[in-house]
């Protein structure tokens, strides 16, 4: 089975060097594993000892941060590495002052490339987020005696550990994995249902996150000017939908204030195109005082400041759910006591499930659903601030999953 996996691989590897021809994103991912190795011997020497995460891009960073500021305080003489595999994840963090020592792309799962990977330090704890399962890799790592935890883990009955073929792949996590910290009972369930009893319940590590973000100084430079007391509609992390439901709005209600952060800053021409009398983020210092509390939408054309942005909205709505893309983080919003709504289209996301179930979000099949929907809040005081405090609580019943991850590890 592993030739067969070897196998997989390789076409896997082929597939993007052909890809890398046509997709700008293959190309920048092609090109930054052949680098990694240099990163890391740039960084590290091979006594160095070494905390290592993996995430496979901006969302998993985000589970897995928590965790690893805590094992940074807790093993200060340690240094970080933190690697990714896809570019997304990759280019928001290293624009980032993060704190890990090198921050580079996961090189590609054969015994060459890992070896010569990791024979440039000495890892003693690999973190590796949700369902990013490399088998050469894993294998090498314990064969070195590395700590290996997968973190808020999630199994579902579709992954492949429960197709007829999967015993091998569950057979390699026995193996390998020390200890799974799962997001959900239900995850937790089918884990041990596979044999895999080194699992157990801690939560979602992005909980205590986004409660943390509350108590940080969330002030973002303009915005107040701009807003001067108006509601305020945030569309976080949009895409061509979430931009449809801006126009839905502004033909309705002229007072409301738009704030748009896209998942692409490559968009911002297109939006600008789409919404010409809206300012940019970055324009206010040039602009007039008056050009810019008299405009309706402000496009955020730079990236870090979503979350602190989401402080600011009486509504979220949220991108990623109105096609197969993937629904992007609710729970920022969520965390401030703010309803959010977003688009039908998610799966594998078990805190849109809780927060539709308590009332403190909602999801449409599309833009033209969510539009009445949207201006109702806007008009109903008190049902806004019901659906957001019901969010708020939401958050906050959640357990801490770090401790409990960080109490099972130092054990």
């Amino acid at each position: 089975m592993k030739t067969i996996y070897n196998i997989f691989v390789s076409l896997l590897i082929t597939a993007m060097k052909i890809g890398a021809v046509f997709n700008y994103k293959l190309k920048k991912g092609l090109a930054g594993r052949r680098q990694s190795c240099d990163v890391v011997q740039n960084v590290f020497s091979p006594q160095d000892r070494v905390i290592w995460m993996h995430a496979a891009s901006l969302g998993e960073y985000e589970q897995g941060l928590p965790v690893l500021e805590r094992l940074k305080t807790e093993f200060p003489e340690h240094k970080i590495l933190v690697t990714f595999f896809s570019p997304s994840g990759y280019d928001n963090v290293i624009r980032k002052n993060h704190f890990a020592d090198a921050v580079c792309y996961l090189p590609f799962d054969t015994d060459k490339w890992v070896s010569e990977f990791v024979n440039n330090f000495t890892p003693e704890i690999f973190i590796t987020v949700k369902y990013e399962y490399w088998y050469n890799l894993l294998d090498i790592l314990k064969k070195r005696n590395v700590k290996i935890y997968v973190i808020s883990a999630l199994f579902y009955e579709t992954q492949v550990f429960f197709k007829a073929y999967g015993k091998w792949f569950v057979r390699q996590l026995k193996n390998n994995v020390d200890w799974f910290f799962h997001q959900t009972p239900q995850s937790t369930a089918l884990a041990k249902g596979l044999g895999l009893k080194n699992s157990s319940t801690a939560g979602d590590t992005r909980f205590d996150r986004v409660k943390k973000l509350r108590g940080q100084d969330n002030f973002v430079d303009c915005i107040d000017d701009f807003i001067q007391s108006r509601k305020v509609v945030v569309f976080g992390s949009s895409w061509e939908s979430e931009e449809r439901l801006v126009e839905l709005l502004i033909s309705k209600n002229r007072e409301v204030k738009i704030i748009i952060a896209p998942h692409d800053l490559k968009r911002v021409p297109a939006i600008r195109q789409l919404f010409p009398s809206a300012v940019l983020y970055s324009e206010f210092e040039n602009s007039t005082l008056a050009q810019f509390t008299n405009a309706q939408i402000l496009i955020i054309d730079c990236i870090g400041l979503l979350q602190k942005l989401y402080s600011y909205a009486d509504v979220a709505v949220v991108g990623g759910g109105f096609h197969t893309k993937g629904l992007h983080n609710i729970l920022e919003a969520a965390a401030f006591g703010v309803p959010v709504l977003f688009g039908d289209q998610f799966r594998k996301n078990p805190e849109a499930d809780g927060l539709i179930a308590i009332s403190g979000a909602k999801c449409f099949e599309d833009e033209f659903f969510a539009a009445p929907y949207l201006l109702e809040l806007l008009r109903n005081d008190e049902l806004r601030r019901q659906i957001g405090e019901n969010a708020r609580r939401f958050i906050d019943s959640q357990p801490n999953a770090t401790q409990a991850i960080l109490s099972k590890i130092l054990s």
